[in-house]
């Protein structure tokens, strides 16, 4: 786990906001996809996993929210 901190890349993705949200949308995207392809719902009664788009849009709506960084108090 240190030798993650010491990274100078990974400590400037952990540095600026919006990279970091941005990395975890284009994640969440991607996961989301993935997620549609190999376990989504072939008969379309299934509201998030029917469509492609719309699973990659929630799931890269997901991505931003767990890759924000929470403020100190």
């Amino acid at each position: 786990m240190n030798a993650l901190k010491s990274n100078p890349i990974i400590q400037k993705i952990a540095d600026n906001n919006i990279l970091r949200m941005a990395l975890g949308a284009v994640i969440g995207a991607v996961l989301g996809y993935l997620y549609w392809k190999l376990v989504g719902c072939n008969s379309g009664g299934c509201p998030i996993t029917a469509s492609p788009y719309r699973t990659t849009i929630i799931f890269s709506l997901l991505g931003l929210v767990f890759a924000r960084k929470e403020k100190k108090k």
